[in-house]
């Protein structure tokens, strides 16, 4: 088991602090976002000693960690500009603890001009309707989608939200409260960004499914800010599937496009995503039409969202044989949806399968394995879960085509709804 914290370094004072909702940190085993001046910029392991004082050993830590590093300064910040009107849809389903927490973390961002809309998927009871309309009255807007599936909740979304961004995160996450501001800020400083993607990190990591998930990389995509631009695609091979390697751009739970981008591609394919036969792939989906489309696509590890990963094995089995769904389902929407962008996916597939071969294969004994390094590609990943992904690949274009036949005629609902932000 490992605490989770966060530590803030400035000069030679530091500031340590739990991450949001857990318990102050004691002796033990500790993953630690390390700040500079507010700024993320690593993530890392430590061992506090029984009657050590927390603070100063993770700091020491901390700084042997960044000595001689580009991170031991934070990195420069955009030139200030007033982040765009923002609208912050959360699609749910009968999760109301988990979504409490969520939105209370988001109602206490410091966007200048933001509002809130969640989403209820499919509902079995009223309680999310409840708890919005009731708790959250005035503050929050309830609008319910009843084709299930969270591409068709994020697009009933869509339809109800009137901001010039919109900013897409789940109902187990806790959002820091300069998430917002960060996410939405580079739509400002460059007409040509579609999409901007955030700093997932774990909320808790009280269970070995849980570790074993962020050992492998978990959600995270690093602490180093990045643009891609379709007009200059990526040299070498390391991305050999660009722009289809999507997994790579970000992920749903941290999310933002310009309103008008979004709107434009047609949004997100409701034959995809959570609680579809297709089982993921709508954020993937929408990063690769956006970028198809010509808009370039921004990462920042400025936005940070806290998730609360899944706690059990059969959890992260599941998760496991859906990453691999999810990926085959969102090629297949795209070439389905733009049959165009066959010849380009067909040029880059023989280097592409043997990266997605590379990315599912055995690493360590998959017994457990430390988080914190995520950029080092060296995370334990056992037999059966790369077993499972592969399986799910082959999966991926049937469980597509089965989903869009239950979708089939579905209207975009913004071209009749109305935009409430």
């Amino acid at each position: 088991m490992f605490q989770v914290a966060e530590l803030d370094l400035d000069g030679a004072r530091f500031d340590l602090r739990p991450a949001p909702g857990a318990p102050p940190v004691v002796a033990g085993e500790v993953f630690v976002l390390v700040r500079l001046r507010g700024r993320p910029v690593a993530s890392l392991t430590g061992t506090v000693p029984e009657g050590a004082d927390p603070a100063t050993v993770l700091a020491g830590l901390a700084r042997q960690r960044l000595d001689g590093t580009a991170g031991s300064t934070p990195p420069p910040r955009a030139p200030g500009r007033e982040p765009p009107p923002t609208s912050v849809v959360v699609a749910t389903r009968e999760r109301p603890g988990r979504l409490t927490a969520a939105l209370d973390s988001l109602l206490a961002q410091d966007h200048p001009d933001y509002g809130i809309v969640v989403v209820d998927n499919a509902p079995l009871t009223d309680a999310t309707r409840d708890l919005v309309t009731h708790k959250y009255a005035g503050r929050v807007h309830y609008v319910r989608e009843p084709v299930p599936g969270l591409a068709a909740a994020h697009n009933r979304g869509v339809a109800a939200a009137g901001g010039a961004v919109l900013a897409f995160t789940d109902d187990d996450v806790i959002a820091d409260p300069h998430w917002l501001s960060a996410l939405s800020a580079p739509f400002a400083g460059d007409p040509r960004i579609g999409c901007v993607t955030g700093l997932i990190l774990p909320a808790r990591l009280t269970t070995p499914a849980q570790i074993l998930l962020e050992s492998h990389g978990g959600f995270a995509k690093g602490f180093t800010a990045r643009t891609w631009d379709p007009a200059r695609p990526p040299a070498g091979t390391a991305e050999p599937l660009f722009p289809f390697t999507a997994g790579r751009f970000g992920s749903g739970a941290s999310m933002a496009f310009r309103a008008d981008a979004l709107r434009a591609v047609g949004g997100f394919d409701p034959a995809t995503g959570t609680g579809t036969p297709a089982r993921g792939g709508d954020d993937l989906y929408a990063f690769v039409r956006i970028l198809a489309a010509g808009h370039r696509l921004h990462y920042t590890p400025d936005a940070v969202v806290w998730h609360h990963h899944r706690e059990t094995p059969q959890d992260l089995r599941h998760q496991a044989y859906g990453y691999g769904a999810g990926l085959t389902a969102y090629l297949t929407a795209l070439v389905a949806r733009r049959p165009a962008l066959l010849p380009a996916l067909l040029a880059r597939l023989p280097r592409g399968l043997a990266h997605a071969r590379a990315m599912t294969a055995r690493r360590g004994d998959g017994q457990g394995g430390v988080p914190g390094e995520h950029d080092a590609q060296q995370h334990a990943w056992p037999r059966e879960l790369s077993r499972l992904e592969r399986r799910g690949m082959l999966y991926g274009p049937l469980g597509y085509l089965r989903a869009r036949r239950r979708v089939r005629g579905l209207p975009l609902p913004w071209r009749t709804g109305e935009a409430t932000r």
